[in-house]
């Protein structure tokens, strides 16, 4: 019982505290919490609608979340971030079930606590965006195909896999498959192609998996036609992975820097994986191929955004679960990695800025804080003593802990900054609340312009639609008469 208060600390300290410190920061944020209100006020749960017009970039799955939690009585901006963390707490809870059925206690306990205290997970883990939902449902998928890849005659779980890459479709359509194929292809390695094909097409994985996704997409194409087609399977799927046109384009080596970024502190355990070892069991090959491959194929991708990676995490992470478990203690990589605590201060000078305009407008950072630097070499301190005099367990929940702790003093200092560098500031967001019938959206970042959408509950035109006697101008944005 003390593990799981311990985890339920972390996970509420790590995923929900501080959402109410900002709004919706950047395009993506404020569009999908829109498209979610829009649902839950029209009744229309099959046609996602931004400001009254089909929406066809993403699948439904967000929607309904965010749509369900405002009929709840969250507020419009911070319903699809909550529910994205509730499915991040619901599935760490899977994702440690399945990795005690399969290892052991001491493994899943290790690796959940890895996940749950990494910068992407913490990150993403209270996003209104759909890379967590789509993690959850391919990353919940895959594990439920541990016990197959090790015997094929264990078929039980099959039923389930499709059901849920069959949700995986409703998060983020065709990516939840392509990460399951690529994480298949080490099964193939074990067994040929067409035995594994025989299984993961069969009538007891395709039958759940189109009864899961098949109604929606059937039904929306029944209502919107073709136009559905053209512009979520052609320019969001076809075109996304080979155009520029979607003006995301980034060098193939884009998603290393970033993994490393997302599986911090942690990361330097992950160059010291004993791959070959790793490859020999068909679980951890399969874990493996889930990890490499999802690496693989977003980076072969023209369009590329950090979130993309994040269904790599789990597989990273169960990896290196198994690595402190068994393997001799890496001590130089848990000092490295409690070192890379001193990251934090960094990121949260740097964070409001490089989501405002970008990295290269955020550097050199401005008003680094060194008031952590005590508790901070005292962490550092713990684990590389732990480490050096083999202490396994007080390393590892030392660095977790830490890490934790780190990670939440980050977000609760740049939260309250948020609105201001990448969002709408508090005094506008009351503003379009209570004037929206009278203002209009003019030249502003499309990020403004989003949340002014929001924010009016849709009562705010752009200007050159439908001029107003105020305006919404500017960078930073003010309404002027």
């Amino acid at each position: 019982m003390l593990r799981w208060a311990v985890f339920a600390i972390a996970a509420w300290f790590l995923l929900f505290s501080g959402v109410g410190l900002r709004g919706v920061v950047g395009p993506d944020e404020p569009r999908y919490a829109s498209i979610a209100r829009e649902m839950w006020l029209s009744g229309d749960w099959v046609t996602p609608r931004l400001g009254g017009e089909p929406w066809f970039e993403k699948p439904a799955l967000l929607y309904w979340l965010g749509a369900a939690g405002m009929a709840l009585g969250a507020p419009a901006d911070q319903a699809t971030r909550l529910a994205t963390a509730a499915l991040s707490v619901l599935f760490l809870v899977f994702y440690h079930w399945r990795l005690r059925r399969v290892f052991d206690e001491t493994t899943a306990d290790v690796s959940t606590a890895i996940l749950l205290t990494t910068a992407g997970w913490a990150a993403f883990g209270q996003a209104g965006v759909f890379d967590l939902p789509l993690t959850a449902a391919v990353g919940a998928a895959l594990l439920l195909l541990l016990e197959w890849a090790d015997d094929p005659a264990d078929k039980r779980r099959l039923p389930w896999f499709g059901a849920l890459l069959g949700v995986s479709v409703l998060a983020k359509g065709l990516a939840g498959p392509a990460v399951a194929t690529m994480a298949a292809l080490g099964v193939c390695t074990l067994r040929g192609v067409r035995p594994v094909a025989r299984d993961l097409f069969a009538a007891r994985t395709l039958l759940p998996f189109l009864a899961v996704c098949g109604p929606w997409y059937a039904i929306c194409y029944a209502r919107n036609g073709d136009a559905f087609v053209e512009e979520f399977l052609w320019r969001h799927h076809v075109l996304r992975l080979i155009s520029p046109e979607l003006q995301h384009v980034q060098p193939a080596w884009f998603y290393l820097p970033v993994l490393a970024g997302a599986l911090l502190p942690w990361a330097p355990l992950a160059l010291g994986l004993p791959w070959r070892r790793l490859w020999e069991d068909p679980r951890t090959r399969l874990l493996l191929a889930w990890a490499l491959g999802t690496l693989l194929f977003f980076s072969l991708s023209t369009n590329k955004l950090p979130g993309y990676i994040l269904p790599a995490l789990p597989a990273f992470a169960a990896l290196m679960g198994l690595r402190l478990r068994v393997e001799p203690l890496p001590r130089r990589e848990l000092t490295a990695a409690a070192l890379l605590l001193g990251l934090l201060p960094l990121a949260a000078a740097v964070l409001p800025e490089a989501l405002a305009s970008g990295l290269p407008s955020a550097w050199p950072p401005k008003g680094l804080s060194w008031g952590l630097a005590g508790p901070f070499a005292a962490a550092v301190a713990l684990v590389s003593w732990a480490a050096w005099t083999g202490r396994r367990e007080l390393a590892v929940w030392a660095l977790a802990a830490a890490a934790a702790a780190g990670l939440t003093q980050l977000k609760l200092s740049v939260y309250p900054q948020l609105d201001a560098a990448a969002g709408i500031p508090r005094e506008l967001q009351r503003e379009l609340a209570a004037e929206g019938d009278r203002i209009c959206v003019g030249d502003v970042r499309r990020h403004v312009a989003y949340g002014a959408e929001l924010y009016s509950l849709g009562r705010a035109p752009a200007c050159a639609d439908q001029d107003r006697p105020l305006r919404l101008e500017g960078d930073p944005p003010k309404i002027v008469r």
